[in-house]
């Protein structure tokens, strides 16, 4: 099939656009939200093909992937051609509902016309979609070539915007647990997080924009990993962590409940517990080892890439074959 879909969330396209399909990436010359083309961090695959927005219209397109309300009307303008109506559509919601939760309509409520497909089971019973058919397709990542060794009593952090973001990535958190070991905290935008939590720069190091890959290698040199986020669908970063063989620290809250297993590490709503439980990664190596091979068995169980690309390909085939 030929797919037309945005570069909007680098990691899950990372691992859609490694199925069996052509998939058109809009591509400006500014490279801005809505033309970004290919990823220069993430290894792509060659069937994901940079396409001008003036030379989609008239080009074969099976199915277009929606991720923002906005790309409705941008897909028509572009391929002169509505999405839903004359070409087929899912619309893939990555977030957690924002508002009044759990009261809080979906953009693409009450719609007939196209499947709003969920990354999680937990975002499918939050959002209020209405009469809107939807799918829950779990996330599936391209496993981690490198494995965890834990040489360094540090504990890892991954978090985009922390400072902007605050509680809702359990910002306002991590002094507790700089108090235990050194933090490294990696992610889009954390330049600057240990003045703005006035913490000295020898209990957090802040690593800014680092290539996936180069991060990967990082992060299997920590400790442990802390996932301390309140309110987040599932980052593909603590899936990420775990498929390397780290041991989770984690909040229990939205779908990390169910892809940490208990013996993956801790996983808690008590900050006593999450700290006690550092603290004994920290101390213990063989225990956060241990702790670590689970988590790396039901990482790779349950978010095997050809489990993902396999239940994608059922639901692309079932959407085009229906609109026929």
């Amino acid at each position: 099939m030929n797919l037309l879909l945005w570069h909007v969330h680098g990691s899950w396209t990372t691992s859609f656009v490694h199925g069996s399909h052509r998939y058109l990436i809009p591509t400006t010359p500014d490279r801005g939200p809505y033309g970004l083309g290919r990823a220069r961090t993430y290894p792509w695959p060659d069937s994901a093909v940079e396409v001008a927005p003036d030379d989609l219209p008239g080009s074969d397109v099976d199915l277009v992937i929606l991720q923002r309300p906005e790309e409705i009307d941008l897909a028509e303008q572009w391929l002169g051609r509505r999405p839903g109506r004359d070409v087929p559509a899912i619309y893939v919601e990555h977030n957690t509902p924002k508002g009044d939760v759990p009261n809080t309509r979906h953009p693409m409520a009450d719609r007939a016309d196209l499947l709003v497909a969920h990354v999680t089971g937990f975002n499918q019973i939050f959002w209020d979609t209405g009469t809107t058919r939807t799918r829950v397709v779990d996330h599936g990542i391209v496993a981690p070539s490198v494995s965890y060794t834990g040489e360094l009593d540090r504990l890892a952090v991954v978090i985009n915007e922390p400072v902007r973001r605050g509680r809702v990535t359990g910002t306002d958190l991590l002094p507790r647990f700089a108090e235990i070991a050194p933090l490294d905290v990696f992610g889009m935008g954390v330049a600057g997080l240990a003045d703005h939590l006035g913490l000295p720069a020898d209990r957090l190091t802040s690593h800014d924009d680092v290539p996936q890959d180069r991060m990967h290698a990082e992060l299997a040199r920590r400790r442990a990993y802390l996932h301390l986020c309140r309110w987040t669908s599932l980052g593909l970063s603590l899936i990420e962590a775990m498929a390397i063989g780290m041991p989770v620290v984690a909040l229990a809250t939205t779908e990390a409940v169910t892809a940490v297993p208990p013996e993956a590490g801790a996983l808690a709503t008590r900050m006593d517990t999450l700290l006690d439980a550092a603290s004994r990664f920290i101390a213990e190596p063989a225990a956060a080892r241990q702790a670590g091979v689970a988590a790396r068995a039901a990482a790779r169980d349950r978010y095997g890439l050809d489990r993902f690309l396999a239940d994608w390909d059922r639901l692309l085939e079932e959407e085009v074959c229906g609109s026929r």
